[in-house]
């Protein structure tokens, strides 16, 4: 009985061990036909032929460690094995794991996908920069109808100016030391009104009075008949292309002042053409000639 019991566990274990070798010969058929496939199989067959002597190798230490325990080796017929079925995916067939992982690692790192910008993903086009001319600065005929001293800065004159607005305009203007508080008074004057207002020692001002300005300050006189609201013009600058408000970042008065002087016959210019009023006058200062406005 005892003889029989190891006749069949030998067998079992032969069974076992012959199944092994079938699926690791079948392994090792796949990764041979995977790397023939991918490289012409050169190195896959020597590292095939190490497999076969390291698993004959762990059959022979199999062996010696059950005749060391006791168990005969008995020989047994040839016995055909079906190979156990394996599963292979179709990027198994395709390539070893050792080829297919990097590439796995590469698949699971998704794509930045770049952000669309808004307004439908269109790259913004840039605006071409406007030559800055006089046709950016909005001068008008305007008259002081009331004045007084800055409560806070003996310098400043405090001017509410009607310009052809609903509601009149608080100007506050640097000229007490330069014109008498009477000669302020109901002044038809010319102002910028597109600058952006400012407090000037607390009060909010709202537009900026022209002026020749050199060893002494004059206020540009208008032709006469002149009205609130009227538009200062310039020959070959058109209207209406002036901002409602200029940029102090870009300096755009800044660029204007540096071309606004009075020529030799008084007569207020830009870029020595004159400031008129559209069929009434030109624009003058009383005394200055060849001076600064500003």
């Amino acid at each position: 009985m005892a003889s029989a019991e190891v006749k069949q566990r030998l067998e079992q274990r032969s069974r076992e061990a012959d199944q092994l070798i079938a699926q690791l010969k079948q392994q090792v058929d796949n990764l041979r036909t995977c790397a023939v496939a991918a490289s012409g199989g050169s190195s896959l067959e020597k590292e095939n032929a190490d497999l076969r002597l390291k698993v004959d190798s762990l059959k022979a230490k199999l062996i010696d460690l059950e005749e060391r325990n006791g168990s005969v080796q008995v020989s047994l017929p040839n016995i055909k094995v079906n190979p156990a079925p394996t599963v292979t995916s179709p990027v198994a067939k395709e390539q070893p794991p050792s080829i297919a992982q990097p590439e796995k690692a590469a698949e699971a790192k998704p794509k930045k996908e770049k952000k669309e910008k808004k307004g439908g993903g269109k790259p913004q086009e840039k605006k071409e920069d406007v030559p800055v001319t006089i046709s950016m600065m909005d001068l008008r005929i305007g008259k002081i109808v009331d004045v007084k001293k800055h409560p806070d800065a003996d310098s400043l004159y405090v001017e509410v100016i009607e310009c052809g607005e609903q509601v009149p305009r608080t100007v506050v203007s640097g000229l007490v030391k330069h014109v008498p508080i009477e000669e302020m008074q109901d002044r038809t004057v010319i102002i910028c009104c597109n600058l952006k207002p400012a407090k000037m020692r607390g009060i909010l001002s709202q537009a900026m009075v022209m002026c020749a300005s050199g060893d002494t300050i004059e206020l540009i006189t208008p032709p006469a008949g002149s009205v609130p609201g009227d538009r200062i013009s310039f020959d070959g600058y058109p209207l209406g292309d002036f901002p409602p408000q200029m940029n102090p970042k870009k300096k755009i008065l800044e660029q204007i002042l540096a071309d606004l002087f009075t020529d030799e016959n008084k007569v207020a210019t830009y870029k020595g053409v004159p400031w008129k009023v559209e069929g009434k006058g030109i624009c003058v200062a009383p005394t200055m000639a060849k001076t600064k406005i500003k």
